[in-house]
């Protein structure tokens, strides 16, 4: 994974690599973002027995960005959670304007060929 190959970025480096990611995908393609909880594992929790020598840290918030093509991440820890959201809402708010509208036609179709 992206992680084991190389540093991990900064929460400020993550989102101008997400600006970069947003940029490159205006015209055609899509960018997904997941987001999860973080304990500051490495390896899976192993099936039987307990994990032994391992105290999980503070609660922290592991971001994921690709392309298809490139993967970016980075880990927020609960301190620096709030400067970071309002960073990462004016990066989407800014990069959503490109976005095309569904067509609800083909909504209706389908609700009425179930009736």
């Amino acid at each position: 994974t992206y992680l084991d190959k190389q540093e991990q970025p900064t929460p400020i480096q993550f989102l101008t690599e997400l600006t970069r990611l947003f940029q490159k995908c205006r015209l055609s393609g899509s960018v997904f973002i997941t987001l999860k909880k973080y304990d500051g594992r490495t390896k899976p929790i192993p099936r039987k027995g307990s994990v032994e020598g391992f105290e999980p840290s503070d609660n922290k918030c592991l971001l994921r960005a690709t392309d298809g093509k490139k993967k970016i991440s980075t880990v927020v820890s609960s301190k620096e959670v709030n400067k970071f959201q309002m960073a990462y809402s004016n990066l989407l708010r800014a990069n959503m304007d490109g976005l095309k509208k569904r067509d609800k036609k083909s909504k209706s179709k389908k609700s009425k060929a179930a009736q």
